[in-house]
């Protein structure tokens, strides 16, 4: 849906180092447009990044103190923007303009946190913007999402504006919860079909599969968009509701957002796997890794990923690789993280590299640019007004439409169940046909 936005036990014993893999010949197909061959990984999982950075991080104390070093190649020029097989130029300058939107927003609500006016924490998305939009565009309106704390952006796509969202944060009558809750915890499963991001990480999983089902029971086969980090994909939840979509070849589409840190643990202490898209062979379902800073590769894999699922063929497993360019959240300045992997990302972040990208295809000049990211301080500044003299709510009303009448009947969204019907003289295997939900 493309919404118009007004828009000290042992520890254990670290991983050898990758030989460094030379990047395959590139051709060049355009300005700033360059194709690179494919690649896969030594399992056979397709890779569609230009670059495999090949980082060592070494644990260590010193002084009573833990800290963390990193060796690896830091001064690898940094690749171009793939070219979308999809993408025409509209779609790729708003998708530009819904990261402006994005990235100006979390900025916003940065500061509306250091003036205190924000109820609780702020989880930022810096660097990850390009991911977050690309892949949400890729859904269609009947789609479902179920985004993380990371994910704005998505949210942007999906017909949120950014007065709502702050409005959220700070917890005023107009935001999407009428302020019973904050940060990132709100959806909209009437219009936009959008399950509110779950604090318990992984418990969206069961959740988007739940819809998945339930739109198919009703005759329809929808794809279904959901995140989780590198360190939640390590819960229970994440498992088993991703594992339910594979068997029952409902269209989630799992994207991995391999930040490198979950909070202060690196991906060598979390996993022995080098890829998470490897996991995709245990579910039996396809998987792919991304460079989650190309908003081309993103949407690509992910738009396929969508139509594989809208075709009943089941969920894809995608593992996007980047930098989470903040800490955890407005608490966590990220000091554990060694600087040079900030530096490193910082050279790939995904608003200058599509920028770029854009400039070099001749779809955007430096005054149009100039006048985009005017258009979208400008509407950031009147939502941030409009969410400020938002009045907090009224105690009294706290406890309104908090339970659902149980009375009222809740409409079929796609249709009215396509059930098989069952008489007493079926055989057992045919009645059981209807517990799969084929």
């Amino acid at each position: 849906m493309k919404a118009n936005t007004e828009t000290k036990p042992s520890k254990p014993q670290p991983k050898a180092p990758m030989p460094a893999k030379s990047a395959p010949a590139v051709t060049s197909n355009g300005p700033g447009n360059q194709v690179v061959p494919l690649r896969k990984n030594p399992n056979g999982i397709p890779d569609y990044r230009a670059e495999v950075p090949n980082f060592h991080t070494v644990e260590e104390w010193a002084d009573g103190k833990l800290r963390y070093t990193v060796t690896g190649d830091f001064d690898a020029p940094v690749p171009a923007i793939r070219e979308s097989k999809y993408l025409n130029k509209d779609q790729s300058l708003e998708i530009y303009r819904y990261m402006l939107l994005n990235r100006k927003m979390e900025q916003a609500l940065e500061n509306l946190f250091k003036q205190q006016k924000v109820i609780g924490g702020v989880y930022l998305g810096l660097g990850q913007e390009g991911c977050s939009v690309a892949s949400a565009y890729a859904l269609d309106k009947f789609d479902w999402i179920a985004p993380m704390i990371r994910n704005q952006g998505a949210m942007l796509v999906r017909g949120f504006r950014p007065a709502e969202t702050m409005m959220q944060y700070m917890a005023k009558v107009g935001a999407p919860t009428k302020g019973r809750d904050s940060g990132s915890h709100y959806g909209d499963i009437h219009e936009k079909n959008c399950i509110a991001p779950i604090s318990h990480l992984g418990d969206s999983l069961p959740v988007i599969a739940g819809c998945l089902l339930g739109a198919r029971i009703q005759g329809r086969n929808v794809a279904g968009l959901a995140y989780i980090g590198d360190g939640g994909q390590s819960t229970g939840p994440c498992y088993e509701g991703f594992n339910f979509a594979a068997v029952q070849k409902l269209g989630v589409v799992l994207i991995m957002e391999h930040n490198l840190w979950a909070y202060s643990t690196p991906v060598e202490l979390q996993f022995a796997c080098r890829d998470l898209a490897d996991r995709a062979l245990g579910y039996g379902v396809p998987g792919a890794i991304i460079d989650g800073t190309d908003p081309n590769q993103v949407y690509d894999v992910v738009h396929e990923a969508c139509e594989r699922g809208r075709r009943g063929e089941g969920a894809t497993l995608i593992e996007a690789k980047m930098m989470r360019m903040k800490g955890h959240a407005m608490h966590d300045a990220a000091l554990y993280v060694p600087k040079p992997y900030f530096e490193y990302w910082k050279k790939r972040d995904c608003m200058g590299r599509f920028e770029q990208y854009l400039m070099g295809r001749g779809w955007l000049t430096a005054k149009q640019n100039e006048e985009l990211i005017r258009s979208v301080d400008e509407q950031i500044n009147k939502d941030r007004d409009e969410a400020d003299a938002s009045p907090f709510p009224n105690g009294e009303d706290a406890a309104a439409n908090l339970f659902k009448n149980n009375a009222e009947t809740i409409p079929f969204k796609y249709g009215p169940p396509k059930v098989k019907k069952v008489s007493k003289d079926d055989k057992l295997g045919e009645a059981s046909n209807v517990s799969h939900y084929k």
